[in-house]
């Protein structure tokens, strides 16, 4: 049997392209969702990639989400953290529960797959954590200080965790990703995303297959000597 991944909201838009690209690496994919079952099928139809739909902000959910896949599929060895919500709003107009579920789902999410997986691969001597970041939890973004602060938490995130896995063989990494060609940036109103294309230096938005490039990368074996690094894929717009 071959090595086995797990994406988290991995069937559109960013986890989607990873979850093809892994699958094309020769992983046994498995891609975790939260929302739409029917979106979920019709993906599993296209891609021959099974679904599982569980909160990864619910930590128990997690435990039992990976214990399933694990009897199922087979034991866990690469988990993309890429599952993410936004919740944006001005600090005076955030409520406790915006910041609240941001910091659930986008950071938390890191820790309960992390948990649910990591002494598996500790005792297989080999495994993959790839946490997607972002850009702005690099430089910071006006509206965002839920969404900036659980990103930046997940780039810290990554460097502690890869100092406890180096020595059993599991890498842990970060994509800190710009802006994507994705269904929620095109949902920007045509005038700001002129204006965000225009600080880009390379001219045009990200695809979600170079982001998928990446994680192909960080979850092979030629990426064995790279552990606790943010891979910055955002088109020179913040070179940290």
């Amino acid at each position: 049997m071959g090595r086995i991944a797990i994406v988290t909201g991995g069937t559109r838009g960013i986890g989607r392209a990873i979850s093809e690209a892994l699958r094309d690496d020769g992983f046994t994919v498995v891609a975790n969702y939260a929302g739409n079952s029917e979106k979920a099928k019709a993906f599993t139809d296209e891609t021959g990639i099974a679904t599982y739909r569980w909160d990864v902000g619910d930590h128990q959910a997690c435990l039992a989400g990976c214990e399933q896949v694990a009897a199922e599929v087979g034991p866990i060895d690469a988990v993309v953290n890429n599952a993410g919500i936004t919740r944006d709003g001005t600090l005076m107009r955030m409520s406790y529960d915006d910041w609240d579920e941001v910091m659930r789902v986008n950071l938390g999410g890191c820790f309960n797959m992390a948990k649910a997986t990591f002494a598996g691969m500790k005792d297989r001597g080999w495994g993959r954590v790839v946490n997607i970041g972002s850009i702005n939890g690099q430089a910071g973004q006006y509206g965002q200080v839920n969404y900036a602060a659980a990103k930046s938490g997940i780039h810290g995130f990554t460097k502690a965790l890869a100092q406890e896995g180096a020595r059993f063989g599991i890498t842990v990494n970060a994509i800190a990703p710009g802006y994507i060609d994705t269904e929620m940036v095109a949902a920007v109103p045509p005038p700001v995303l002129e204006k965000i294309v225009a600080r880009i230096p390379v001219g045009r938005l990200g695809q979600a297959e170079e982001i998928a490039r990446g994680v192909s990368f960080l979850c092979s074996d030629n990426a064995a000597f790279v552990t606790g690094s943010t891979m910055s894929i955002n088109g020179g717009q913040h070179m940290y």
